[in-house]
Parts: structure tokens; sequence; C-alpha cells
């Protein structure tokens, strides 16, 4: 799920798709780690740190194909090593939920001229072209199949064969992009001799058919390949192709290719090995396995079991002279990382302490420390950290304390320099760039205290809260009042939940206390505005707290908002008991839905939008992750689905979801409007024909559904003091 609770609420999904991605969000840092290239005024230009000198590496001239008027516009590049190539990627278009699929276009800088990669394939067409080590060669995915051609467009070749709609060499089928963020699927070889790639053989996953019945006078159906809970996953398996021979070996994981998940696999650098996490069906049982490339033996050098579930890793970062590779794991109880021989003998604890890493920022091996992000006393916040990369410092806070909120850094590969990000509930994104060595800003001018100093006085005065529930649960949470606000008078609350393990809704960032889909300013119109983390959101408080959500989605999360709401109201005379809104989107749809359903005597008023109403219908690597898979019982799906409860609807629901939504698909609501017509149960509906998951094709779709959840609200939650 998502996800940039900042950037849009209408793009919440609830696997893990993320609105930006996140290499694209980063620094293009050059090697020496002292500048880096960003794409300015249609070149690609290098800017010198620290003094921001820029010099143009490719211009627009060099980005204008022979026989053209107009320069490439650049969507992102890659440089050769020796920094004389570099591929540019153009004319991009969707695959799902990324442009990731595109024009490749080969700039060699020493002869000054750019020629077209895989100019034989569809426009469009060509997926992650990726140079060789030494430059010579652009490998590529079209249409499902591997292709390598030299630098100069020859000598095009393909490297498989068997690729089709559901048969994918090289990137991935829906699931596995959506709910394991796998989109680039093949690797060069460190001696670019061969390249590793996933095959996923989708051939047996069933269509889950979309009807478009507005684009033609006879409707027609769109097959989604989408493998449901309790459906077999596609197969997956790993092979090595030779460049030269076209010819592929099968690496010899152990362990069923249907039953079992391989989110993550990577080059052992400056070898001829490779190394794989396998997850079990269930995702709770990990192990990384180290492969040979040659021989295709694997030996599992690392294995973890959990009661819930495991997450697949993220790169692996080598430490030693590539003896040793690093993980992160919970297994402890915390978010820690571990380096791991390469044998499997050594494993070394390198954070230690009751705290969580949220994200790895930086290894910097040379002086033997760890970057990382944390917030281990407030987990509303995020700061960077670091200790010993040898796992025998302490752990120390490199962010100033007196900055509270939302930090981010993207620092250089040499720790010399870095880029600061922060915000928070009362301050606007800014950012500085840092001498990172002293911790100085590199001009006073831009520093993040300089800008604050001319940052207008903040008028979002979002409060930040805790609140203990007769549970014992303390959850953390935000509380936006009204304008002119008199604790002698009653005002309507609204509630705005997510509530499962893929976001969390009450961190301290710009975002905190404002709607983007209300059309209006509901602190001036009147509104108490209030967001809660409970159990299961991915906040740093520990393993225990977000996986007690575990075969628990739709009980414990929906419990732990409505006892929290109902504290709230207790202890609070200024809210209003008869005026109580709940809204959410995607699994936030589905919360929502649920405390309608289940607590119908706190929440009045509910607006859900592209809600899962029956898990079952869900796709299998999300809702298996969190819910176990419904074999031999699919009890627990019962129990947390919304349509289980819908006899129960007491209050005014908005039901909103979108047709051509191919993530949480619109059977959900049928199912749902079907039990609430059973149920003699009276509510609006509103559908928006062909839409996605995010509500957002169409001229007027956005405005639409801000006036459609406004006016609903409006009249069935008044605004204002009473």
């Amino acid at each position: 799920m998502i996800k940039n609770l900042l950037l849009r609420l209408s793009v919440f999904c609830i696997g893990i798709c993320a609105l930006i991605d996140a290499k694209a969000q980063g620094i293009n840092w050059a090697k020496d780690g002292n500048s880096y290239y960003q794409i300015a005024s249609g070149e690609i230009i290098l800017v010198s740190l620290p003094k921001n000198d820029r010099k143009t590496i490719i211009s627009r001239a060099l980005l204008t194909p022979a026989g053209k008027d107009n320069a490439l516009a650049v969507r992102s590049f890659q440089l050769s090593d020796d920094g004389t190539k570099a591929l540019i990627y153009t004319n991009s278009k969707k695959v799902w939920r990324y442009d990731t699929r595109g024009d490749y276009w080969l700039a060699d800088l020493t002869a000054n001229k750019i020629t077209q990669i895989g100019k034989d394939k569809p426009a469009s067409s060509l997926m992650f072209a990726k140079l060789s080590p030494d430059g010579s060669k652009v490998a590529y995915v079209s249409k499902h199949n591997l292709y390598v051609e030299n630098i100069d467009g020859t000598g095009a070749k393909a490297l498989t064969t068997d690729g089709t709609d559901r048969m994918i060499n090289g990137t991935f089928d829906w699931v596995y992009e959506e709910e394991f963020d796998c989109r680039d699927g093949f690797r060069w070889s460190p001696d670019g001799k061969s390249i590793a790639y996933w095959q996923i053989d989708a051939t047996k996953i069933k269509n889950f058919l979309m009807i478009n019945n507005t684009d033609s006078i006879y409707s027609y159906t769109i097959p989604v390949e989408y493998p449901k809970v309790g459906e077999n996953p596609s197969a997956c398996k790993v092979g090595v192709v030779d460049i030269a021979s076209a010819k592929t070996n099968w690496l010899n994981v152990p362990g069923d290719n249907i039953q079992h998940y391989i989110p993550r696999m990577q080059w052992v650098p400056n070898s001829n090995t490779i190394i794989l996490q396998q997850l079990n069906r269930e995702q709770n049982e990990s192990k990384v396995f180290i492969c040979n490339a040659v021989t295709g033996d694997a030996k599992a050098v690392y294995t973890e079991k959990a009661k819930t579930w495991i997450d697949a890793q993220d790169e692996w970062k080598w430490l030693n002279d590539n003896k040793e590779f690093t993980i992160v794991s919970e297994k402890d109880g915390w978010k820690h990382l571990y380096r791991i021989s390469i044998d499997g003998k050594k494993e070394t604890l390198v954070t230690k302490g009751n705290y969580d890493v949220i994200d790895v920022k930086l290894m910097d091996v040379k002086n033997n420390m760890v970057y990382f992000l944390a917030s281990p006393t407030n987990a509303t916040q995020k700061y960077l950290f670091k200790t010993k990369l040898d796992g025998k410092g302490k752990l120390e806070q490199v962010t100033p304390s007196i900055l509270p909120g939302t930090h981010n850094y993207d620092i250089s590969p040499s720790a010399a320099f870095a880029r600061h990000n922060y915000n928070s509930s009362i301050v606007r994104p800014i950012a500085e760039w840092m001498n990172f060595t002293t911790g100085n800003p590199l001009t006073m001018d831009g520093s993040i205290t300089t800008q604050l100093s001319k940052q207008p006085a903040a008028k979002n005065n979002v409060e930040f809260f805790k609140v203990t529930t007769e549970d014992g649960i303390e959850m953390d949470g935000w509380m936006k009042k009204p304008d002119n606000f008199n604790p002698a008078k009653k005002y309507p609350v609204v509630f705005y939940v997510y509530g499962e393990p893929a976001a969390p809704t009450a961190a301290d960032t710009y975002g905190a206390g404002r709607n983007a889909l209300y059309a209006g300013d509901m602190a001036k119109d009147g509104y108490i505005y209030i967001s809660m983390d409970n159990r299961g959101a991915p906040v740093p408080k520990g393993s225990t707290w977000r996986k007690s959500i575990y075969k628990n989605i739709g009980v414990i999360n929906i419990r732990d908002q409505a006892m929290a709401a109902k504290k709230l109201l207790a202890t609070n005379a200024f809210m209003d008991k008869d005026r109580v809104a709940v809204w959410g989107w995607s699994g936030g749809g589905s919360s929502t839905l649920n405390l309608m359903f289940q607590y119908p005597e706190i929440y009045k008023t509910g607006i859900a939008i592209a809600a899962v109403g029956n898990q079952l219908t869900y796709d299998n690597v999300y809702q298996e992750r969190y819910m176990g898979t419904p074999f031999p019982s699919k009890e627990a799906y019962v129990k947390g689905s919304p349509v289980t409860y819908a006899k129960n609807l007491k209050g005014n629901l908005l039901y909103i979801h979108g047709t051509g939504d191919d993530n949480v698909h619109y059977q959900n609501a049928e199912m749902l409007i079907n039990e609430l017509i059973k149920n003699g149960k009276v509510f609006q509906l509103m559908s928006y024909p062909n839409r996605t998951h995010s509500i957002s094709e169409g001229e007027g779709t956005s405005e639409h559904l801000s006036l459609t959840y406004t006016k609903f609200l409006r009249e069935n939650c008044p605004p204002g003091a009473r």
C-alpha cells in the first residue's frame, strides 16, 4: 500500500505499490561521491559539490536524433562506468502502476552521436535496458523476452524465445509487481558474459474479467491475470543465460516452484555466484541461497522461520571483501541489521537495542559506520542514527533533536555530502545540502534553519496525542480542531482510517490533519479531524505491535480503532457523539465498513472507497501473507470481512468504487451490495465506470469524487459547533 500519504490519498492501494519508484526519488550520485547528475532544461548535467558548479554532460543537441527537430524527453538515464556512454529512457508508458516500458537510446559522448536501441521492436516496448559491465552491449526485455545487442544498435540477439503474455522472462506478473515490488527482472553478471533472470509462468493463473460498458456499443471484457486467495501462484524460477550461446541454465533451487516465491535475486560481486531469497507460500519461512551460476547448485546459507510473516529482503549489501552480506530481520522482536558470512556460519547483530531500523541509508565501510532511519522514543517521527558497522558501537542520533518531525537523507557513496529532507505537521517540506562529514549545511541561506525562519507561521495546528483503550492498548494519533475552537461547544468528529499492515496514518508529516478529498476547509467548517495507528500499523514499535494483526485483519485493528474512538468521545466533552464519521480508501475502506458494521453505536456515518468487502477476493500474496493461507480453514477470512457484518448497518453509508479497478475488483462492491440488499439496508453507491483503484482517470473524475464525498459528509454529519 503505499505509499505516500502526503501526495495523494486517492492512489492508496492495498498491496505494496508505491506512488513513486524509490529509485527515482534518490539522488543520481556520480562515482566520486562529490557530485551528482540531474536532468535540467532537457539536458543532463553534472553538479559538483560543495559549490554547485554545473557542467553539461549531454546537451540537447546530442539528445536530438538525426532527422528530428526536437530533443528526446529524458525520463531517466544511466551512465557507463567510464562515463563515456549514456543509456537514455524516453517515450515511457505504464505497465500496471508505473511507466516501465518505453524507448531507449544510446548516447556516445566520445563520438557525439545517439543511436536507438531495439529499433526493430514495437514503439515503447522495451523494459529495463541496462549496459553491460564493460559498456559494449545493452540488454533489455521486450514482449516478455530478453534481448541483447551492441551499443551501436547492431547484432541484436534474442536470449529467450518462449515469452508470451503469460510466460514472462525478465520481468513479472501482476501480483509480483504489486506485492513484492518486483519489476526489473534481470541482472548482468559481473563479467558481462551472462545474465541472470526470473521466469514467471503465469499460464495457469485464471483471468479476472473486468467489463467495459462505455467505450463501444457492445461491451467487452478486460482479462487480468490475478491469483486470488487460495489459488496457486505463478511458477517462478531463475535462469542464467549465456550471451554467446543464448543457452539458459536453470538454478536448482530446492522446493516446489509454485508453492514458493523468489522475491529477491542478485549477483555476488566479482563472482560467478548468485544470491537469492526464497519464501514459502505462507511467507513465514525465508531461505537465502548461494547458487553456482554454472552448475546451478543452490546452497541454503541462512534460514529464518516466524509464527507470523517475513518480509522480502532489501537489496543485500556486501562487506569484508564480499565474504559477508547484510540482512534485516525482526527475529529478536525488533527490526535490526545483521551481517551474515557467505557460508552461513557466522552471524553478527549490527544494530542493538529496543528500537527498529526503519530504513538503512548508507553503509560507510571505510569508517566502519552504518546510517539508518529510526525513532526509538516517538513512533510518529523519523530521524537519522548511526552505529558501528561491526556491531560494537552504541546508537548515536545524527539528526538534531531540535527539529521534531520526519527526516530523510540521501547520502553520497563516499559519505562526504547528503541531501537532508525535513517536514512535520507544521513544517512544509524543505531540504538542505550538507557537508555530511561535519554535519553543516553547504550554504547558510540554503540551510533548513534559515528556510524555517522564512516560512510563514504554521496554520495547521495539529495536536498529537496518545490514547489508551479499555484493552490497555496505547495508540498514537493526531487531531485537528476547528478554527475558533470553543471547548464549551460540541463538534462533529471525522476519523480517517487505514488500519492494515501496509501503511501508517498518524505520522508527524505535513500531511497530518489535511483531507485532500474534502472540497473546502474542514477546520473552517467546524469539523474535528482525527487519525490513529492501531496494532498492525507498520510503525517503529517492535514486531509484537506490527505482527499482532496476523490472521486478525478486520478484527483487532477494528477493535483498536473503535475502542480508541470510544475513549476519545468519553473523555472529550467537545466531541459530539451523535455526529461521528469515518472514512478510508482501499484497506481503509475495508476498515470503514467494518467499523460501521461492527460498531454501529459509535460510527453514524461512513464513506468507504475501493474497499475489500470480502477478503477471499483479494490477491494471494498480500492476503495470505497477513492472514495465512485458507487451508484448511477460511474462518479468519470470513471473520475479518465486512460482508460478514453488513447486516448490522445502522448509520449512513456511502460506498464508492471504480468498475475498472484491477487491484480491488468491483466484485467486492457487488458482493457487499447483495448482502446489504438481502438485509434491507439502505445506503448510497457511487460507481465510476472503468476507473482504476486510484479513481483518477477521465475528465472531471477527481473533482466529482471530491464533491460527492463532501456533499455526503456535510449532509449526514453536519459541520459546525452546537
